[in-house]
């Protein structure tokens, strides 16, 4: 949920504010990160800064900022985004002030600049902060694309001045992944290729926010002499927004969705949300033919440009089971890898940009335990120190002794219910005994051919309960991951969890109060399953 802080002589200062879906609770709720850490120990953040305007990082501001009432500072898309979610919330935007790439800024012992970088939405910026004798680059997301389509590649030169840097807290989504990730350059061609094939009407599903995909795609339909129209609310805000900014002056005249049936198929190509598979998506809608304006035909064409998120692989399949029955034509990236491009770097991207900042010290951050590591091994073999892989809630220290974590706070989440939020009450036994202790629970699992298997380490922490055999336990996990037949985690964690409950009070002397997360994880390569579990 990309919530870091960062504190220097009693001074706070927070980047990015997001959410997730929780996958594995009815009705996919959202979670936002827990304050009561921030609380406890009287933290309280003088400035929140937003990298970018993706949700895992502006998601939850308007549901926390209300705690903190700090200025918000954000570059110009985000903070169009922030304004429209704030409204949302009848909450006054007035704290959000705009900053451009190249700023600088100070908050009490914080010298702070926002750096552009490329990622997959325009105004992705990574932050150097420094802070008496240490100077510290958030990465924030990003890659090195060359031909981003929007905004300009990363400026080389501008990194190699901030070399050495103290610190790195850098983005390791696609750490294990070798070579490059590739260009939106590229995936506007192979869209433009790709449409001059297809027959009948186009859908091409992709995510909101990938502006650059969105006027890829609305240009290469223009050079087929089709017509564009957009799918889906947040779509639809995503351009606007845009628009507004100037992002999109080249993109063609748009058609409303109601005036579609009037078209012949082969002049459309419609761009919509849902390439997850979310239920009430107009992807999902198409599909299942309760769209008001439009019904697919045996002939048409759709086009997934984007990648299957962990855990969304068994509703994006039923969805494109549902689309087959209906005789359309489907791209997607098992097919036609060409027509998605990641927005994180993969290993040699990670080695250039270290190359020129020449850190110290690295942090590894985002991603899972697996992407970190190889994080961690890509700072080995260049002599950078990187000795923590940090998990949510570690309270680290860093000056002239190093990089070292002062302590652990587990995180029961919270999540959002009803317009407010409030703590997840972990499992529920049905009974109103006294439980003693808390018992936390992360349970990170992929989905395989024949069910789910867990993937990389158990994140347990039973401190505050009586003792538990952890190697009994994952072994008893693992055998009721194989054994359990669920189509979402949703469905995985309502089977699991009586069975969980059972085993708890089997073996341990008193029943603690149990917060669990089921996660959804990439599956490893051939080459790393041998260090993954």
């Amino acid at each position: 949920m990309n919530l870091t802080l960062y504190g220097y002589d009693d001074t706070w200062i927070a980047v990015d504010c997001g959410m997730m879906i929780r996958q594995d609770l009815p009705n996919s709720p959202l979670q936002v990160p827990n304050t009561e850490t921030l609380a406890a120990l009287s933290i309280t953040p003088k400035a929140l800064y937003i990298t970018h305007g993706h949700e895992d990082h502006i998601g939850a501001v308007a549901w926390l900022w209300p705690k903190w009432n700090c200025p918000i500072f954000a570059t110009p898309l985000a903070a169009g985004l922030l304004r429209h979610k704030f409204a949302e919330h009848q909450l006054s935007s007035a704290a959000i002030q705009v900053v451009e790439p190249g700023d600088a800024m100070e908050l009490g012992p914080f010298t702070l600049r926002y750096l552009s970088v490329t990622h997959s939405i325009p105004e992705s910026c990574s932050i150097l902060m420094q802070a008496g004798d240490y100077r510290v680059l958030h990465t924030g997301d990003w890659k090195l694309d060359p031909n981003p389509l929007i905004g300009m590649p990363i400026d080389a030169a501008q990194f190699r001045a901030l070399a050495p840097i103290d610190l790195v807290v850098g983005d390791s989504t696609n750490a294990p992944m070798p070579g490059h990730s590739g260009s939106e350059g590229d995936v506007a061609k192979a869209l433009a290729h790709t449409l001059r094939q297809c027959t009948g009407r186009v859908v091409v599903s992709c995510f909101a926010s990938n502006l650059a995909r969105v006027l890829a795609i609305g240009l290469a339909a223009q050079q087929c002499g089709r017509r564009v129209s957009l799918m889906g609310r947040s779509m639809e805000r995503m351009v606007s927004v845009a628009r507004g900014l100037g992002y999109l002056d080249d993109f063609p005249p748009l058609v409303p969705p109601h005036d579609l049936g009037y078209l012949p198929p082969e002049e459309v190509v419609i761009i919509a949300t849902g390439s997850q598979g979310e239920p009430r998506a107009a992807l999902q809608r198409l599909a299942q033919r309760r769209h008001p304006f439009v019904d697919l035909e045996p002939g048409d064409s759709i086009i997934f440009s984007a990648k299957a998120i962990p855990g969304n692989e068994r509703p994006i399949e039923q969805l494109k089971k549902r689309l087959a029955q209906l005789g359309v034509v489907i791209f997607d990236e098992m097919n036609h890898p060409e027509l998605h491009a990641t927005g994180h770097p993969a290993e040699d991207e990670l080695r250039k940009l270290y190359q020129w900042v020449r850190p110290k010290t690295l942090l590894p951050v985002h991603g899972e335990a697996r992407h970190q590591a190889a994080h961690q091994e890509i700072a080995a073999s260049l002599g950078i120190n990187a000795p923590l892989a940090p998990v949510n809630g570690d309270m680290l220290a860093f000056d002239n002794l190093g990089l070292r974590c002062e302590a652990r706070h587990p995180q029961p989440p919270c999540i959002v219910n009803q317009n407010s939020v409030v703590p997840h009450p972990g499992l529920e036994t049905g009974s109103h005994s006294t439980r003693r202790g808390s018992l936390f629970l992360a349970l990170p699992v992929t989905a395989t051919d024949t069910g789910w298997c867990r993937i990389g380490r158990l994140m347990l922490d039973a401190s505050a309960t009586s003792p538990l055999d952890e190697d009994s336990f994952s072994e008893w996990l693992d055998d009721q991951l194989e054994e359990i037949e669920a189509a979402t985690l949703a469905d995985l964690r309502q089977a699991l969890q009586p069975r969980l409950i059972h085993w708890l009070a089997n073996h341990l002397q008193h029943m603690p109060d149990v917060h669990l997360q089921i996660m959804a994880t990439e599956m490893p390569s051939s080459e790393a399953l041998g260090s993954t579990f």
